[in-house]
């Protein structure tokens, strides 16, 4: 045997070589442990002598990792959210690949499975509404939600969680979907009286779903896998989707520059396969497969969406839009529910008792200055026009502690801030004159 050929032996195990594959994987995800760890388990075992490496960062920092390693990639990019692959699409960040596999159909729900240009593929559905855990809505009088607008009631404040978009890709989407569902100026009034019912807003996506379980509030805004998850796992908690919301593929796609470019596209095959399909009904992962013949082995009352035509038909979610506008959206979101929490909730809580007393005793003067309470503090700060614009949601970037704040979003930032800061002093004093006024 030749020296070349016995060095490359030495290096790369012979099951790897028969295969064509090299000696490891290396992908970077959002994706927790009790999803990634039976995906790579089940690879390795198919595939012996391919280590499976994998680096956990949210969205936003694994997008942000891609970036900065050009040089030396990971091999694969494993998320929920669409728009961050359209970010790494545009930014010539990731190769295209056809998947060979069969059975896949081209859509789920109104959303392509795999991206029509090959950069991204999906491998699981996801779903976005209302988890609540029944024990603590029934110690609470409380009823089940169904619907986004039920968080909006008096009944549910101090209950609801969320996590922060700027913080959570999947949060992100589910704020993008009510925007695009009910219009820009509807949907941050949603958001904000939403907002106006929050007992915490998190910093980590888990933090929602692990509160729900424990009780330490009944309601979370999450995706639909962290509630299916739960239940399967014995936690006294059930999950709705709301009626406007929006059925998306959780994608994974090969990274430019891949340094084991066959041993990636053996993965995403994995993926897409009969086994790694069935993988997704673990009760730890519980996802939603895009392989239509997998639900046969899912039990009797899983989500089914390419049974459930309903599920996610009134968003057409648009990816593009979404991926322009991310950063403006997540900042927007902090400035006037996240950092204002406290401020939004107390006018809130000023409206709702005005309005528990103007119920009692009708006063038109009173209901006059609750109108105008509410007018403010729903108004978002900026319109869509100018959300919209490339020049102005262009200059946003992810907050990073290395890098200074750009100078256009620091001043869109202070004037938002500024106007939450206003808005809600300002509606909580006219809420109070209205609980006068009714007395």
């Amino acid at each position: 045997m030749r020296p070349a050929v016995i060095a490359i032996c030495a290096v790369l195990p012979m099951a790897a070589l028969a295969q064509g594959l090299e000696p490891r994987v290396t992908i970077v995800t959002s994706f927790p442990k009790d999803l990634t760890q039976p995906y790579a388990q089940a690879f390795e075992k198919a595939h012996p002598g391919t280590k499976v490496e994998v680096q956990n960062r949210n969205t936003a920092a694994a997008v942000a990792f891609i970036r900065e390693t050009q040089s030396s990639p990971p091999d694969l990019f494993w998320a929920s959210a669409p728009d961050a692959f359209e970010v790494l699409k545009k930014n010539r960040l990731l190769t295209a690949y056809k998947p060979k596999s069969e059975g896949i159909p081209a859509q789920v729900g109104s959303y392509p499975i795999h991206d029509p240009a090959g950069f991204y593929m999906g491998f699981a559905a996801s779903g976005y509404g209302i988890m609540f855990n029944t024990r603590y809505l029934a110690a609470n009088k409380l009823a089940a939600p169904k619907q986004w607008d039920d968080l909006k009631k008096p009944a549910y404040f101090g209950h609801v969680g969320i996590s922060a978009p700027s913080r959570s890709g999947t949060t992100h989407l589910t704020v993008e979907t009510i925007l695009q569902g009910e219009g820009w100026a509807k949907g941050w009034a949603t958001l904000l009286e939403i907002g106006g019912n929050l007992a915490a807003v998190s910093d980590r996506s888990f933090g929602v779903p692990d509160a729900v379980n424990s009780g330490q509030y009944g309601v979370g805004i999450v995706i639909d896998f962290f509630a299916l998850s739960a239940k399967a796992s014995g936690f006294p908690v059930d999950f709705v989707y709301p009626e406007l919301t929006t059925i998306v593929p959780a994608n994974i796609g090969i990274v430019a520059n891949a340094k084991n470019p066959n041993a990636a596209a053996a993965f995403v095959e994995f993926l897409l396969s009969e086994v790694g399909q069935e993988i997704l009904l673990d009760p730890k992962i519980r996802r939603l497969p895009v392989r239509p013949t997998t639900y046969a082995k899912a039990p009797a009352d899983y989500p089914n969406p390419f049974k459930d035509r309903s599920l996610g038909a009134r968003v057409k979610f648009d990816a593009d839009l979404s991926e322009a506008r991310y950063e403006l959206v997540n900042s927007l979101y902090d400035r006037i529910v996240t950092f204002r929490l406290k401020e939004l909730t107390e006018a809130w809580k000023a409206i709702h008792a005005a309005e528990t007393r103007l119920a009692a005793k009708p006063n038109a003067e009173a209901r006059a200055l609750l109108t105008e309470a509410r007018a403010k503090v729903t108004a978002v700060p900026i319109g869509e026009t100018e959300a919209r614009d490339p020049a102005i949601a262009g200059a946003f970037q992810e907050k990073r502690k290395d890098k200074p704040v750009p100078v256009r979003q620091a001043e869109y930032e202070e004037r938002w801030d500024a106007h939450a800061k206003r808005a809600y002093a300002e509606a909580k004093t006219l809420a109070d004159k209205a609980a006068q006024a009714a007395r």
